[in-house]
């Protein structure tokens, strides 16, 4: 039973299937990638994404929960060229009009994609964890997806998506979508702002089945979605066959949690259950999750129930993402 003052997170599960590789490309609207780079993405889904998830379950939980700090310092930071994905060159003097990173695109993985192969293929049905900042008027071009449901969380800036289902949509902070792509589905993803740069967090999620018909949905980041997750966990995905209505649902026992914290103030307790796990990532700012763990902006941590989780945020506040999950065997042997 939950302590009192808990918070106590339901049941849920995404559908996702293949690494998603990212695209960039000016500005025409539903651009095709370069081939080579079409090609490079043939190859990592056939390495991942055609197959269904492996990791074992965890059959049993002995004597409480552990916590795993994932340092950024073990991401892998990826800043393709721009003209691989179609783009003009990078400012010369690196400081344009909003711009605030030298390169186009600058994204950190914690999981195994693109160009990185020797990092951990997943943590139970969390494949891809993608960081990614984007800058001013840059984007991805069109690119393919099978079986996998693609949930993107708008940190900063406007995302505009655009797909092969006839949905068009601009997103800002707050922000989350999401596709089943399933059988198939194209889309792209782009900054069109000019003096803001875009920064988002893109995760995909093995489905429980493959062949699920293509499907898309957001949940705006308005004033009522700030509030409900102010100083407080707010749930932004559930799992379609679950008992828990979020915002989003997706196809796999797989829940979505934000919390957004004022200086020096704590979430309520996480309950992270027996037989359950979860990845936490620090957003923004920083957090204290007590026994001497603490996470800075870019950290993650690795959460093996059963395990009480207190976030307490530091001097500039803290946000916070945490993907609730069935337990799995599998987890970082780096950290």
């Amino acid at each position: 039973s939950a302590k009192q003052g808990s918070y106590v997170p339901g049941k849920a599960l995404a559908d996702c299937t293949s690494p998603h590789f990212h695209f960039l490309g000016p500005f025409p609207r539903l651009q095709t990638m370069p081939t080579s780079v079409s090609s490079a993405l043939g190859c990592l889904r056939g390495k991942s994404g055609s197959q269904e998830l492996t990791v074992e379950a965890v059959e049993g939980v002995e004597n409480g929960g552990k916590i795993t700090v994932v340092p950024q310092e073990r991401l892998f930071v990826s800043e393709p060229p721009p003209e691989m994905f179609g783009n003009g060159p990078n400012p010369r003097d690196g400081s344009a009009q909003g711009w605030n990173n030298k390169n186009w695109l600058k994204s950190r993985f914690h999981f195994s994609f693109a160009e990185y192969s020797h990092g951990p293929s997943n943590f139970g049905a969390l494949r891809v964890m993608n960081d990614d900042l984007v800058q001013p008027h840059r984007g991805f071009g069109t690119h393919p997806h099978a079986n996998m449901e693609i949930i993107t969380f708008v940190v900063e800036g406007s995302l505009t998506h655009v797909d092969s289902m006839g949905n068009e949509e601009s997103l800002e902070r707050g922000s989350i979508q999401f596709m089943t792509a399933g059988t198939g589905v194209r889309h792209s993803e782009h900054n069109k702002d000019t003096t803001r740069p875009l920064r988002f967090i893109q995760s995909w999620v093995t489905p429980r089945r493959r062949g699920l018909t293509p499907n898309y949905g957001s949940m705006v980041g308005d004033a009522q979605a700030a509030s409900s997750r102010r100083d407080k966990w707010a749930q932004l995905v559930s799992d379609v066959d679950g008992k828990v209505s979020a915002p989003v649902r997706i196809n796999q026992d797989c829940n979505v949690h934000v919390t957004e914290l004022s200086a020096g103030l704590s979430a309520p307790v996480f309950e992270v259950a027996g037989l359950r796990q979860a990845y936490l990532l620090c957003v923004e700012g920083s957090v204290s999750l007590g026994g001497g763990k603490a996470l800075r902006q870019h950290d993650a941590a690795e959460v093996k129930g059963p395990l009480p989780l207190q976030l307490e945020a530091g001097p500039d506040g803290a946000l916070a993402l945490l993907f609730e999950m069935a337990a799995t065997a599998d987890g970082r042997r780096d950290c």
